[in-house]
């Protein structure tokens, strides 16, 4: 069941909304895959994606780095979505935290940027995006989840006319999902008091 816990419109008509849910079944026209350079799709939220979207999405991602080499952190490759809901998959490669001085905020951003990019090139309208980086490349929740908002914000003002009109910060993990809540409410203002 997935569930919208935060929505925010920017004043030039973005929206920007915290999703409790799975990825795999977000109706975007893209979703990001938290992905490693060699787009081997085996565990996390890759291999969850590859688990319900078929083996196409793997076999499009080994044509890909053997067309092009292993993606380089920060950078982006793109699929099908194979029999997902949305039109593409977005595989996007975060850094590995190491204690954070090994430029590990600035390569998550960099992710984040390129995966919007990418998606504003292809003309999309809406992507989901998980906590890229945070499930076994081990970066921190909070901060990934302050950096995934900004680096969306930034987008939008440096791309106004941007075709992506829509972010949604798609998890299934509770934890994370509350980062997520967190940082809204602390860009935002926190969300109104339910009745």
């Amino acid at each position: 069941m997935t569930s919208v816990l935060r929505t925010h419109t920017l004043a030039t008509g973005q929206r920007l909304q915290v999703v409790h849910g799975d990825l795999t079944v977000e109706p975007t026209d893209a979703i990001v895959n938290a992905a490693n350079g060699q787009l081997a799709h085996g565990g996390g939220v890759a291999g969850a994606i590859v688990r319900a979207g078929g083996e196409t999405i793997q076999d499009e991602s080994d044509a890909w780095v053997e067309r092009h080499g292993r993606v380089p952190t920060g950078g982006v490759a793109v699929t099908s979505g194979g029999r997902l809901p949305c039109l593409c998959v977005l595989h996007a490669v975060g850094p590995i935290w190491w204690d954070g001085t090994r430029r590990e905020p600035e390569l998550l951003v960099e992710a984040v940027r390129t995966s919007l990019e990418e998606a504003a090139r292809l003309g999309l309208r809406s992507v989901a995006m998980p906590a890229i980086s945070s499930g076994i490349f081990g970066f921190p929740k909070d901060q990934c989840a302050e950096l995934l908002v900004g680096a969306t914000l930034a987008f939008f003002e440096c791309v106004p006319g941007t075709s992506v009109e829509l972010v949604r910060f798609t998890n299934f993990d509770a934890p994370t999902v509350k980062e997520f809540a967190l940082a809204f409410d602390r860009a935002f203002g926190p969300a109104p008091e339910g009745p």
